[in-house]
């Protein structure tokens, strides 16, 4: 369960925030400590028993510094979510009136911009190409892997596999994904999409996460995809990447992968210590 110190045993409040449908929970953590297991991750990712969410998103603070921790749905942990980390930079820049900040990930730091009209964009840092970072199991070229479909390798804090189809609505992608999420060349599992090139620096795109399922958007997915398309030579490092829940704008830059877009926050609530202590 959770660990609350500091707390009026009132409950344990939350966010729920999206981006594109790429939604999550956000807990607070910068006050009061927020110990999350992957008891508790599990059990508020339930839509059913608990709030439902893609991922969850620790906020704590480190060194002076903002951190954020990620947490998948089956409640193994992430190393970055770009959308998670656009989401609550939107709102630490309200709450402070900054228009950029920079925050700390175990993907490592990352800066945060406001761009005007409800867009927050992230730096995702520099992709990870070697087979090495990914990581994959075996030493093999990330720009056409020894998997039926030739799909591409990208680190982006977390491991990716993209495949390049013709039709992607033509695919379960329900039963693709589930199945090469765990293909044995991913030692620690991978997201999963499937993507066509659609026009002129601009791609179509879904994504099966791991530990999740299927999204309706994913950030570091995009990032991902944009950067195996540009490395394929399909498109400029400069495209627009249509998800079923909307548009993100990704910028393959020499500084790292800038990923734009607009974020929504839902609604804050409280878990009841009564759930709570049912964990």
């Amino acid at each position: 369960m959770a660990a609350m110190r500091g707390m009026d045993h009132s409950g344990l409040p939350f966010m729920k925030m999206h981006g594109l449908g790429n939604d999550f929970v956000i807990l607070d953590a910068r006050v009061d400590v927020v110990e999350v297991s992957a008891t508790l991750a599990r059990a508020l990712g339930d839509r059913h028993c608990g709030v439902g969410f893609d991922q969850l998103a620790v906020i704590t603070n480190r060194s002076d510094t903002i951190h954020l921790t990620f947490f998948n749905a089956d409640g193994s942990g992430s190393a970055a979510c770009g959308n998670a980390t656009r989401c609550i930079a939107r709102h630490i820049m309200q709450e402070t009136g900054q228009s950029e900040l920079h925050m700390t990930t175990d993907r490592g730091v990352l800066t945060a911009r406001d761009m005007g009209e409800g867009l927050t964009a992230v730096n995702m840092g520099a992709p990870q190409l070697d087979w090495q970072e990914i990581p994959l199991a075996e030493d093999v070229d990330t720009l056409s892997l020894p998997i039926p479909g030739d799909p591409v390798a990208t680190g982006m804090g977390n491991p990716h596999c993209t495949f390049f189809v013709d039709d992607i609505d033509a695919i379960d992608l329900a039963s693709f994904g589930a199945t090469r999420e765990h293909h044995p060349l991913f030692p620690e599992r991978t997201n999963v999409q499937i993507a066509n090139v659609v026009g002129e620096n601009h791609l179509r795109m879904r994504v099966w996460e791991r530990g999740v399922g299927i999204t309706l958007a994913s950030g570091s997915s995009s990032c991902a995809v944009a950067v195996a398309a540009a490395r394929r030579g399909l498109t400029g490092r400069s495209v627009q990447v249509d998800l079923d829940g909307g548009a993100l704008w990704v910028d393959w830059r020499d500084d790292g992968v800038w990923m734009t877009g607009p974020t929504t926050h839902v609604f804050s609530g409280t878990l009841t210590p009564a759930y709570l202590a049912s964990l």
